[in-house]
Parts: C-alpha cells; sequence; structure tokens
C-alpha cells in the first residue's frame, strides 16, 4: 500500500511540476499587448478603397497607364513607385507613403496627363523624417555603418 501511496505521490507531483510552465505561458499570453493596427486600418479603409475598382475596362487601362508612368520615372523612391492608384468611373484617387513632397507632386502631376486635372484626388503622405532615416540605413552597406561606429 505504501508502495502505491508513494508512487502516486510521484505521479501527481510531476503533473503539477510540468504543467506549470504551460500555465505560465498561457498567464504570458493573456496579458501580453495584441498589436492594436485598427486606427491605421479605419484610415485607410475611408474614402476609395482598391477593393471598390470596378472591372470597368476604361478605368482600368487610366491605372494602367498612370502605373507605367510612375514606374519608368526613375527619380522616384521604390516607396513612390508602389503608390495605391485606384480609379473608379474615370475619378483617380492616389494613396500611399513617399518619401518627399516633390515625390508627391511629381507622381499627382503624372496622373493629370493622363486623367485629367479634376480628376485626381491626391491623398499620398510624405514619410514622417524618423521614415527616412531608416530608409537611409537600410541602404548603407555594412562597411559603411563599421566605418560610422569610430
Amino acid at each position: 500500500m505504501k508502495k502505491v501511496t508513494l508512487l502516486f505521490a510521484i505521479a501527481l507531483s510531476a503533473a503539477v511540476v510540468f504543467s506549470a510552465p504551460l500555465q505560465a505561458t498561457a498567464a504570458q499570453d493573456s496579458t501580453a499587448t495584441k498589436a492594436d493596427n485598427s486606427k491605421k486600418n479605419k484610415e485607410e479603409s475611408k474614402g476609395v478603397t482598391a477593393e471598390q475598382q470596378k472591372e470597368n475596362k476604361s478605368d482600368r487601362e487610366t491605372t494602367r497607364q498612370i502605373r507605367r508612368a510612375v514606374v519608368k520615372d526613375k527619380s522616384l523612391s521604390i516607396r513612390a513607385h508602389n503608390v495605391k492608384i485606384i480609379t473608379t468611373n474615370g475619378k483617380v484617387t492616389l494613396k500611399g507613403p513617399v518619401k518627399t513632397e516633390t515625390e508627391k507632386t511629381t507622381i499627382e502631376k503624372i496622373a493629370e496627363g493622363i486623367a485629367g486635372k479634376g480628376n485626381i484626388t491626391n491623398e499620398i503622405e510624405v514619410a514622417p523624417a524618423a521614415d527616412k532615416v531608416k530608409d537611409k540605413e537600410k541602404g548603407k552597406s555594412e562597411k559603411e555603418k563599421e566605418k560610422e561606429k569610430y
């Protein structure tokens, strides 16, 4: 009988010991701060979205021409090349971040040249200075980063 009780006590102790880390992990998961990008999602969903763009052949052609002209302009950054171009019923909406005010106006002028001056809504945003610093850092080689340390 003592042997059975001892084995039972050992098994119970092992169960408690091995389940404790699982409970701690679950507690950490429930208290961890979760990413909340709902504000950004709401801002992006205001106005025209790409999902609202119709399968209208002339709208698609307008979007294609603007996209081609924007990508062809090598003075623009990759961010500028990737702005959203949404055409609905001949009206073009431009959205997304760019590096400079110059890029913003360049893209708007390209779009105006294709769709017409009164048909453009420019919602492009110029990236904050902190993002510009990060972009510069990404472009540096490891040697350049090492030189800056000393």
